[in-house]
């Protein structure tokens, strides 16, 4: 079986995570594999790194004609089997390369958003073309919100992130306290999560001010950077926290700095499913977190972590409080998320995603 990759992403964020782990666990198993991605890309200097195959082109619309032509080319030359896109843009060249240069391939979507699809012809065409064998979706509530939209119902799966459970320890390495000077004996509250609308960093400051107004002593973390970023070191300005709530930007080393969080406070209001919240757990940080998207399908409220409405601070400031004030629950839910986490190993998601390109094969 050969295989293509469609990655347009620049930056790395969790799709980009997964996809790494998904290569990495396919080199394992009998399947040539091959990368398009943009040239510069994050995902390029990963299948460098890696000694990967990779295809590159320069950045160009979704709809550019020599872009789509050039991957129906390419999985002709390489005799491509199946086609794995891994993100919208990907998914339009995947389906234009078929429906404009007759590509013979089929196509595996994955989707990770939890918005319905867009209420226009393309999106619907795009959906339900008939190259579309499979759309691996995050979450069960994925799946959920865009099923009315698709034709074929047999077309939806549910595969789950999986994380490196290798990657994680327990034991805190005091990194960012000794880097930020943060005194002993004062928490550290933070998230793990692109600076972009739909994490919400809004209600995440607005919830650290609750806690503070409250004397409790912490530090709040925002690590990641995006396109809010500004907005949000604004946000946090006006009213005059900086002192209290840190900007750590871009972190590679997340595996030795989440072990020092005392709580991982995650604000999203759309969300896919929310590995970061996989990853907490794997370090047995405490987790309070908002109900968005596919969130509740790994966070199980007073069992695996606290959950809250979206966009409302006070409940999640709320849970907050409890954590500190209720030290057998904290450390019962900590037990409990920790052996949860064991069954969302990379290796499953591996595992998973090739039973279901072997699916289309036979």
């Amino acid at each position: 079986m050969q295989l293509l990759h469609i990655s347009t992403a620049l930056s790395w964020r969790g799709g980009e995570q997964q996809l790494a782990y998904l290569i990495d666990g396919l080199r394992q198993k009998n399947l040539t594999q091959y990368v398009y991605c943009y040239q510069h890309s994050e995902i390029e200097k990963y299948c460098q790194k890696q000694e990967i195959a990779s295809i590159t082109h320069a950045r160009a619309s979704a709809f550019n004609p020599f872009l789509i032509f050039d991957i129906a080319q390419k999985c002709r030359k390489l005799k491509i089997d199946i086609i794995h896109a891994h993100d919208a843009h990907a998914h339009t060249l995947a389906v234009l390369s078929c429906a404009l240069f007759g590509n013979k391939v089929q196509i595996v979507l994955s989707r990770k958003v939890d918005f319905p699809i867009k209420n226009n012809f393309f999106s619907r065409y795009k959906y339900n073309h008939p190259a579309i064998k499979k759309i691996i979706c995050v979450s069960a509530k994925i799946a959920k919100i865009i099923a009315p939209e698709i034709r074929n119902k047999k077309v939806l799966c549910t595969i789950y992130d999986g994380i490196d459970l290798s990657r994680f320890q327990h034991k805190s390495t005091a990194l960012l306290r000794d880097e930020y000077s943060i005194p002993t004996g004062e928490l550290i509250i933070g998230n793990i999560a692109a600076i972009a609308a739909h994490k919400d960093y809004f209600t995440f400051v607005d919830v650290a001010e609750i806690v503070l107004t409250k004397n409790i002593p912490a530090t709040f973390f925002i690590v990641g950077d995006g396109p809010d970023r500004k907005e949000i070191e604004q946000y946090v300005r006006d009213k005059k926290l900086g002192h209290k709530i840190l900007f750590t930007g871009f972190r590679k080393d997340v595996p030795n700095i989440l072990p020092e969080f005392d709580i991982l406070l995650f604000t999203s209001k759309t969300e896919g499913l929310g590995s970061s919240i996989l990853d907490a757990y794997a370090c047995m940080v405490p987790v309070v977190a908002t109900q968005a998207g596919g969130i509740p399908e790994i966070v199980s409220h007073q069992e695996t972590g606290l959950l809250s409405p979206i966009q409302e601070a006070a409940p999640l400031a709320a849970n907050i409080e409890y954590l500190l004030t209720h030290p057998i629950d904290k450390k019962r839910m900590v037990e409990n998320a920790f052996q949860f986490v064991q069954h969302f190993s990379k290796e499953k998601m591996v595992d998973q995603s090739f039973k279901t390109y072997m699916e289309l094969d036979s």
